[in-house]
């Protein structure tokens, strides 16, 4: 802790990065499995950013700066056990029978940061090796939702005990990386690492170590697609710095984004996920049913047809390509049971707004009935 000084720390410059990366919400670890926190906690002596290392309450300030200079929402990761807490240890020791710990620690420090700094997201972690009895999950969620500052907004993951990821919560997280491949009905999400090997920040990393804004844009689009949100993690530096990397990822992802994010935002889940046809197109609908967005992730050089298996076409359907000055795209059928063939052979790479993943935006097509279910903005984590 002595050795962590975040010194170059510049929350306003956080909040102007998560902005510019075209996130709805971001996730801030306000303490992890060691315990300590990044506000000065009544339930953390010494061992808190403001007593030692930063003296500065490094939470605190970024709530203030996301909700002073952004439209984001602001949430909260927190971990419920602590490796090293002696408490911790005796209650494991015992078997979990007794609650010396989340009594005097968990649960207060929970309250505390709800009641001073009232996220609207609760990412719980670091539940898994007790039961939610043991935690009394179900108490503190009552108060969350009954009592609590934010009982009107808040939403909550479900780590809150052995046994119910993937069961229980607001939203499931299931397990780091979970991204299934196919449609799951309760509201889930996908929490990855821009770092292929790290939750924090490796100093030694190069650039292969990262993922690539291809790779990154493969994540979101398989994930929104089969009904998820994405919760994407960056490591900040132990001066309190986002690496230039990481910078240019979100950067890049908002630049995406701002071409791209009606196939993304608000959207829902159309009847298919995936095209069988052609393996490199996720799809996605509007809101109000009326567009079909298939979202093609590798675009192969001097391609002058993309065919696409799953929609029907009809005499008025209409293919625009999202960035692109062309106009509506010409089309056949596939095949007499469906499908398309789009003609992009009026494409130049130039007239490409995106260089990365490229979204057609379908009206007037049939693949059926469409799945009525929110697809909520994106969450981030950092």
């Amino acid at each position: 802790a002595a050795q962590f000084h975040a010194e170059f720390y510049d929350p306003n410059e956080w909040a102007d990065i998560f902005a510019a990366s075209g996130a709805k919400y971001i996730v801030l670890t306000s303490k992890h499995h060691e315990g300590f926190t990044l506000w000065p906690s009544k339930y953390s002596f010494n061992w808190n950013a403001m007593d030692v290392g930063p003296k500065r309450d490094l939470l605190g300030d970024l709530a203030n700066a996301i909700r002073n200079r952004t439209d984001l929402v602001f949430g909260l990761y927190h971990s419920m056990y602590e490796w090293f807490h002696p408490l911790y240890l005796e209650d494991k020791k015992n078997g979990f029978q007794t609650q010396l710990f989340p009594n005097t620690k968990t649960l207060p420090e929970l309250k505390e940061i709800v009641e001073n700094y009232k996220p609207s997201v609760i990412w719980s972690d670091g539940d898994w090796e007790a039961s939610d009895t043991y935690w009394n999950s179900t108490g503190f969620l009552a108060w969350l939702y009954n009592e609590s500052p934010v009982k009107d907004t808040v939403v909550v993951n479900d780590r809150w005990g052995s046994g119910i990821p993937c069961h229980h919560g607001g939203f499931y997280t299931c397990t780091d990386h979970y991204n299934p491949g196919h449609l799951v009905e309760h509201k889930w999400e996908n929490c990855f690492t821009i770092d292929k090997h790290s939750w924090g920040y490796i100093r030694t990393s190069g650039a292969n170590d990262y993922l690539t804004i291809q790779e990154l844009l493969n994540e979101i689009i398989t994930t929104i697609s089969t009904g998820g949100n994405v919760l994407i993690n960056v490591g900040p530096t132990s001066y309190g710095k986002i690496a230039p990397i990481f910078e240019e990822r979100l950067r890049q992802m908002g630049s995406w984004l701002k071409v791209n994010g009606e196939a993304i935002y608000s959207s829902i889940p159309w009847k298919y996920q995936n095209d069988t046809t052609n393996k490199d197109v996720w799809y996605t609908s509007s809101k109000d049913k009326q567009f079909v967005y298939a979202c093609l992730l590798v675009w192969s050089k001097n391609t002058t047809e993309i065919t696409l298996g799953a929609p029907v076409s009809s005499s008025s359907t209409s293919v625009t390509l999202l960035g692109s000055d062309v106009g509506p795209l010409n089309w056949r059928p596939a095949s007499e049971s469906g499908g398309i063939i789009i003609d992009v052979s009026n494409i130049k790479t130039y007239s490409l707004a995106s260089d990365w993943a490229w979204v057609f935006k379908l009206e007037n097509v049939s693949g059926s009935e469409l799945l009525n279910q929110n697809q909520d903005d994106i969450i981030y984590d950092y």
